[in-house]
């Protein structure tokens, strides 16, 4: 053994010898406290230049939150800045209240409870609150069928299952049975083989949310104490919601201006030895481009990082195109690299809302998603998703969805769907004054112009009963197509709204902005993103006031003030 580590460390020696010297040299003429303190003070030096180097946030992006910080400061600047903020804010929060003006707020409960048949007319005047005729298929994305049998059997297996709780799988093994034959269910849908495994979630933002933090679980057991995300800047926003939540970074990748996907050159460039996860999109929420999957797979593939694929939106439509009669490359587990897809079973899968799916390619994967608290004094707290207790009421009529529909219903109705969205992604294309972005293959069809603002278009269409989505950066609206919008005329009537609108804002396209179209036009136009974020969570804060007016005794017939 002594000759082997001699033979060994015979070539280093003379080395460590030069560098022993080295340091000598350096600590030459120097006192011992001095060597310490010297040592101390320079770590210090080099853990504080990494930490404010290596942030959540970039150094750029800091340094421009404290210009705009001190910038606000000046009292002049502050004193105009916090005049508009509050006149935007109004204006944003009132149309939160035009629906329901005179109608008073519940803020205690009655004395005494009413009775079915007084409950069901007051649910039927807070039904009338709502304006929006969504079944006329003038709504974009939503509301994805609506079919009233499916509403029925929604109602009959939510009553059936109304007080369970998968958080109890030993009281109620019929949910935990239903859980995991949707998961099962999808999991074959997306091409998944025995080993592919999930677990159903409240939702797109879970779902997604869920992978994130199963990465960055493995990452830290890996030694990677902030991971980070890779993914196209036109991924969904739950992205950096995981991000924000889970004190981890995430790198926003270009998109090809034409094609509307995702640079991968440019992604494969932001791969760093941080990076947890790569993303793609099946499709995107903005203009519904799919990325090119294969490609994105196999770079996480070539630096062994795992690959997600957001098809929330895309979920129940993509697996069934091609037996719908549409070309479509392979995007799931059939191809190598793919290691997650979330999916929305509440979107095209016309379950009701709070349910969707996240997928693994294996269990190795999953487990970093659970969480386990083995020393709680009320016993081993293990739960599978973010909530704890959950609606066991949603996961049965989900699988009722499922079963109900069959993946002859789910063909049919995705024929439907991308039949109906490339038609009106056609008739828009044939409009002078505005284009489609990229190619959308699927159910989303994002609408731009170069020559007047977009929301223009998107606030006359309102006028007409259309609501659609506003996007930014760049300005557009799309229009996701639900199975309402595939209605007889529907879309012939959408298409000739835009062309008779188009041609009237081409007579003026440079008049002066309003409604929708200066609000986002001035949002996109803020530099100091704090004041936009401001400004929405003074919209949020909206949704919870009840001080306009108020209802002071529970009695909804009684006064207000």
């Amino acid at each position: 053994m002594a000759a082997l580590v001699k033979t060994i460390t015979g070539p280093v020696t003379p080395v460590l010898d030069s560098i022993k010297d080295q340091l000598n040299a350096l600590c030459k003429g120097l006192q011992p406290w001095q060597i310490v303190v010297y040592t101390a003070g320079t770590t210090l030096v080099v853990v504080f230049t990494k930490q404010f180097l290596f942030q959540e946030e970039s150094l750029k992006e800091r340094g421009k939150k404290e210009f705009f910080r001190l910038i606000k400061k000046i009292p002049y600047v502050k004193a105009k800045i916090d005049a508009e903020m509050a006149k935007t804010t109004k204006s944003m929060v009132e149309s939160l209240y035009k629906d329901h003006a005179g109608h008073g707020y519940v803020c205690q409960i009655p004395m005494k409870g009413y009775s079915e048949k007084e409950l069901i007319l007051e649910l039927e005047k807070y039904q009338a609150l709502a304006k929006t005729n969504w079944k006329k298929g003038r709504v974009s994305g939503t509301v994805y069928s609506g079919e009233e049998k499916l509403t029925q059997l929604m109602a009959k297996t939510y009553s059936m299952f109304a007080w369970t709780n998968p958080l109890h799988p030993d009281v109620f093994p019929d949910i935990r049975k239903m859980e995991a034959e949707v998961v099962r269910m999808c999991c074959t849908i997306f091409n998944g083989g025995p080993e592919t495994c999930g677990t159903v979630t409240q939702g797109g933002t879970e779902s997604i949310m869920l992978a994130c933090l199963a990465y960055r679980n493995l990452a830290r057991e890996r030694g990677i104490k902030v991971p980070e995300i890779v993914a196209p800047i036109t991924v969904h926003a739950a992205f950096d919601k995981a991000a924000s939540y889970f004190h981890m970074t995430i790198k926003h990748i270009p998109i090809d201006p034409v094609t509307g996907k995702v640079d991968v050159k440019a992604m494969r460039r932001a791969i760093s030895s941080r990076t947890c996860v790569i993303v793609g999109s099946g499709p995107g929420f903005p203009h519904g481009i799919i990325d090119p999957i294969q490609e994105i797979a196999a770079l996480g593939k070539r630096y062994n990082i795992p690959v997600h694929v957001d098809c929330c939106l895309g979920g129940f439509l993509l697996p069934f195109m091609n037996k719908a009669g549409f070309e479509l490359d392979p995007f799931d587990f059939r191809v190598d690299g793919v290691t997650s897809i979330s999916a929305d079973t509440h979107k095209y899968g016309y379950a009701p809302k709070g349910s969707s799916v996240i997928m693994y390619s294996e269990k190795c994967y999953r487990k970093f998603q659970f969480f386990v608290q083995p020393n709680w004094t009320g016993g081993i707290y293990a739960s599978p998703t973010i909530a704890g207790s959950r609606s066991g009421a949603i996961i049965a009529a989900c699988w009722a969805t499922m079963m109900y529909i069959g993946e002859e219903g789910y063909v049919d109705a995705t024929r439907k769907i991308i039949t109906t969205a490339r038609k009106i992604a056609k008739g828009i294309n044939e409009i002078k004054g505005i284009f489609v972005f990229g190619d959308p293959q699927v159910s989303v069809v994002g609408i731009g112009s170069d020559d007047f603002n977009i929301f223009n278009l998107s606030d006359a269409l309102a006028k007409k009963g259309w609501n659609l989505n506003p996007l930014q950066f760049p300005s557009s609206i799309h229009i996701c197509v639900t199975l309402p919008i595939c209605q007889d005329g529907v879309a012939e009537e959408f298409i000739a709204d835009v062309k008779a609108i188009t041609a009237d804002i081409l007579k003026n396209p440079n008049a002066k902005d309003g409604g929708m179209a200066a609000i986002y036009g001035m949002a996109q136009s803020i530099p100091d993103r704090s004041m936009v974020r401001d400004i929405a969570c003074s919209f949020v804060e909206g949704w919870y006031n009840t001080t306009v007016p108020t209802i002071t005794n529970g009695d909804m017939n009684g006064s207000v003030h």
